[in-house]
């Protein structure tokens, strides 16, 4: 088995609903996200996926979240923009892009000193 990681990164507002804290303000973070395939084929020369093509996903995916407010995108009006809920919204956009491989996780830092990682 093999996993191969992508990263990527986008800057974004958000404000969390019902939150208690300063964070229920709008502010913002250049997140950080790395992005786990695991399969176990490997291609005539060698390769499970092409970096390349992986990365090219993650670019246009983050492209959706880079300069907005979070808050305003429609999956975001169901769930409060936490860390968590972006991991997840990532995993689940990202996962349709890798088949047959399988999604491991991905990881969204949110500062150099936070970070969630979700497993779908």
């Amino acid at each position: 088995m093999f996993e191969l990681t992508v990263r990527g990164e986008f800057s974004s507002a958000h404000f969390l609903r019902d939150y208690k804290g300063k964070c229920r303000n709008l502010h913002g973070h250049t997140w950080k996200v790395a992005v786990t395939v695991k399969g176990s084929k490997l291609n005539k020369i060698g390769v499970m996926a092409d970096f390349v093509e992986l990365k090219a996903h993650l670019r246009a995916l983050l492209e959706k979240l880079d300069h907005t407010c979070i808050n305003d995108l429609e999956y975001f009006k169901k769930y409060n923009t936490t860390t968590e809920n972006i991991a997840r919204f990532i995993y689940e956009q990202y996962a349709g892009h890798v088949k047959p491989l399988k999604m491991v996780k991905v990881q969204v830092w949110e500062s150099d000193n936070a970070d969630v990682v979700y497993y779908g």
